[in-house]
This record gives C-alpha cells, sequence and structure tokens, in this order.
C-alpha cells in the first residue's frame, strides 16, 4: 500500500509542479513525484555501477577472460565447494 507524504515547496515550485500535471505529461502530482524519484534511483545506481567498473579497471592487471580461464575458475570454484562440504 503506498504510504502518504507531504512535502512543501516554494510557490514557484509548485506552479512548476502544477504546470507539468496541467500540460498531461503526467496524471497527478503524485505520479510526478515518483518519476522524479525514479529517476534519482536510476541516476544514482548508474553512478555506482561507473564507480565501481572505474574501480575494476584501476584494480591492476587485466585477466584474459577466455576459454582457459573460465576452466581454471569453474575447477576452483569446485574445489573450494568440496572442501567447504568436507
Amino acid at each position: 500500500m503506498p504510504a502518504t507524504m507531504n512535502i512543501s515547496l516554494p510557490d514557484v515550485m509548485k506552479a512548476f509542479v502544477a504546470e507539468q500535471v496541467d500540460s498531461g505529461a503526467y496524471a497527478s502530482v503524485s505520479e510526478y513525484v515518483r518519476e522524479l524519484v525514479r529517476r534519482d534511483q536510476t541516476e544514482r545506481a548508474q553512478a555506482k555501477l561507473e564507480t565501481l567498473l572505474l574501480e575494476g579497471i584501476e584494480s591492476g592487471e587485466p585477466i584474459p577472460l577466455n576459454s582457459k580461464y573460465r576452466e581454471d575458475l569453474l575447477r576452483d570454484l569446485e574445489a573450494r565447494r568440496k572442501k567447504k562440504k568436507s
């Protein structure tokens, strides 16, 4: 169930939001605010992903992701799984 939230805006911002709704771009003020929150969530997730990708790029020498690497990785994971079971 959606939660209700009351916010205060300066008159200029309130008028802008009303214009967005009145233009037909949004069905309600709530829809407009939800869209803004979704955009912010997306932008923050994108920024986090970019940060993680840059950390990965800067973390050291690259590892070739070829079939040998995959086979070695799977063999290592299987060995760890067996060791954990025993």
